[in-house]
């Protein structure tokens, strides 16, 4: 066994819950929450030590909803204001996406996602843009 093997055999048994992909709602909620924490840790800051982290528990995540919680479905805009609710955000917190003349739009059905504004959704709820379309 190599050297870098050797040192995972060692640490393995206190980090393989974190580097696994769950299998059971529990493990997965465990992980979902170490997410809220290392966001709220890094943050949007892609020179944190702990960057790498992030995206890598992102992706057992990841890896863990495409096999057990299905596609969200549906009108769009539902979608948005379902994931606005989950998130806590109001109208003015989606400056991403435009003006509060723009969001309350596109809120009020008024107006259609454009592709830039459906990419940046998709990447500030870590959802498929796929769900907004």
């Amino acid at each position: 066994m190599n050297t870098q093997l050797k040192e995972l055999a060692k640490v393995w048994p206190d980090i393989q819950t974190i580097f696994s992909v769950p299998h059971n709602e529990k493990d997965y909620d465990k992980l979902v929450n170490l997410l809220d924490s290392l966001i709220d840790e890094v943050g949007n800051n892609e020179n944190h030590a702990l960057s790498s982290l992030m995206e890598t528990i992102g992706s057992l995540i990841g890896t863990y909803e495409s096999r057990y919680i299905p596609e969200l479905e549906g009108n769009p805009l539902d979608t948005l204001k379902a994931l606005m609710e989950e998130h806590g955000l109001k109208q003015s917190d989606l400056t991403e996406i435009g003006s509060q003349g723009v969001v309350s739009e596109i809120l009020s059905g008024k107006r259609q996602l454009n592709v830039r504004q459906i990419k940046l959704l998709g990447k500030r709820f870590k959802v498929s843009p796929s769900v907004f379309v």
